[in-house]
């Protein structure tokens, strides 16, 4: 059954992301003093007094984008009126009523709804008592707050609560079975995957660099099953980052990655990898979090490129990722878009298997027999035990006569031969290594956590090869087919 929805609206400034921010009890709309920050509709669950409805945060009601985006954040905003059961009106009473209050007042007389006249920032009683001009507006007394002060909370869900329709028995929304964050360069088409996933305009996609502020979850129905995707500010490097907007957008992709199950690292398949795409990489091995690399336009290169010949790049390009399946698909025309989908609850089931401790000490003590770890200084490094302490990712504690002994190419070795041993060769694997008698100190990443019921029958996945070596050439070797790349600075392939 779905949530009610309570939109706020209102000008551009007064503060309506403060608002949803501090209702939703955390920060998840960018806040910022520049006019015409949020663009896409953002929106989180929210409870009080027994009552469940989806709070959504939406652009300010008159701007003028500097991007020229006006038009896509109306229509946003548009949408967002027309599925909510009640508005929230905000209003700066510092600034009083001005024309454009008037105008926004004007055009909910007309869409028959209940609206609540907020007046935000009203830090001082005296503050409070300017509200009265705002009767005018034909929606009564405003209800004075102030989102910064954090004054006014409980009253403004009481009112909330008291307008909302009839309540027929809804209930906050159950886990997800899967949360996916998409990340990437900006322009990269990730925007574009959301809507075909979700079915619908849910985010808005332009041309224009940039034009993904806030990092926007969006809960998609697919099969009796609950998805979250989440949409993301495009990244750049950091020296380019002209504003705080872009600063604040790039912490919340890294966030998204935090929160996320799987993460969709999307290419413009036209474009070579970048320092940024590999430092996003980096930060996704950091996190340990399983990853797909998508390769996305794939309908505008496929005539001058084989997938073999991009995967056989990507690998060369991200060497220690090569257990990362790669998707080509085209977001604009939906496909592969679902199998997409299919291949990262794939990779979420890989990353919460478990293996038995002996096949695990089996396999850990025919790796060592095969290639001995090398000697530090005077000593031996010796592996006693091993057992498999946590899922989400998969991780494996090694009890040795010292985790300083080892070093980090023997771990990699060892990564490898357990991916290559066990079903969960395509995500990352957590090894953690402990002097024997430390005991098993388990933390709050050990924590199990359930896997996704398999109910569905096998679907046709879109994977490319792993990346091996070229082969020695030959006299009579066809011509490498790879494009051309163009001088050093040039973003794009020459075909």
């Amino acid at each position: 059954m779905s949530l009610p929805i309570v939109a706020i609206v209102g000008r551009p400034n007064v503060g309506k992301s403060s608002l949803f921010n501090w209702l939703a009890g955390r920060r998840i709309s960018i806040v910022d003093p520049t006019a015409g920050v949020t663009r896409d509709r953002v929106s989180t669950v929210v409870e009080h007094g027994g009552r469940v409805w989806e709070m959504m945060d939406t652009g300010g009601i008159g701007i003028v984008d500097v991007d020229d985006l006006s038009a896509d954040v109306e229509r946003q905003i548009q949408l967002a009126i027309e599925s909510a059961a009640l508005v929230v009106f905000m209003v700066d009473v510092r600034e009083g009523v001005v024309p454009l209050d008037e105008d926004v007042a004007a055009r909910l007389r007309t869409i028959n709804k209940p609206v609540i006249l907020v007046a935000n920032k009203a830090d001082t009683e005296k503050f409070g008592q300017q509200a009265g001009e705002f009767c005018r507006l034909g929606y009564g007394e405003p209800l004075c707050v102030s989102a910064d002060q954090k004054l006014g909370k409980d009253d403004l869900f009481e009112a909330i609560v008291a307008k909302l329709p009839p309540d027929t028995g809804e209930t906050a929304p159950g886990e997800a079975a899967l949360m996916i964050a998409t990340v990437g360069r900006r322009n990269a088409g990730k925007s574009t995957f959301i809507n075909s996933l979700a079915g619908a305009e849910r985010v808005i996609v332009s041309e224009v660099p940039g034009t993904t502020r806030d990092s926007v979850d969006v809960r998609i129905e697919r099969d009796g099953k609950s998805y979250i995707a989440i949409d993301t500010a495009g990244v750049r490097k950091t020296a380019k980052m002209g504003t705080n907007i872009e600063f604040y957008s790039t912490h919340r992709a890294q966030r998204s990655i935090r929160r996320a199950d799987v993460v969709l690292h999307f290419f413009d398949a036209r474009h070579r990898v970048s320092r940024v795409d590999k430092q996003l990489a980096e930060y996704v091995v950091e996190e340990n979090k399983p990853a797909i690399f998508v390769v996305n336009k794939w309908d505008l290169v496929k005539d001058s490129m084989s997938t073999e010949k991009m995967a056989e790049y990507v690998r060369a390009m991200f060497p220690m990722l090569d257990h990362v399946p790669i998707a080509f698909i085209t977001a604009k025309e939906g496909k592969n878009v679902l199998r997409l989908l299919q291949l990262a609850v794939q990779l979420h089931k890989q990353a919460g298997l478990r293996v038995s401790t002996g096949d695990l000490n089996r396999t850990i003590r025919a790796a060592i027999e095969a290639n001995h770890p090398p000697m530090s200084g005077s000593k031996t490094p010796k592996v006693f035990y091993a057992t498999q302490i946590g899922v989400h990712p998969p991780t494996i504690v090694l009890f040795t006569n010292g985790p300083e002994l080892f070093d980090q190419t023997y771990i990699r070795y060892l990564t490898k031969v357990l991916r290559d041993t066990f079903p969960f060769s395509e995500v990352a694997i957590k090894i953690v290594l402990r002097a024997k008698g430390e005991g098993m100190r388990r933390g709050p990443e050990d924590e199990q956590v359930e896997e996704i019921p398999d109910t569905e029958e096998e679907t046709p996945i879109v994977r490319a090869p792993r990346y091996t070596p070229p082969p020695e050439p030959v006299e009579e070797s066809e011509p490498d087919q790879r494009p051309r790349k163009k001088p050093r600075g040039s973003e794009t392939w020459d075909f």
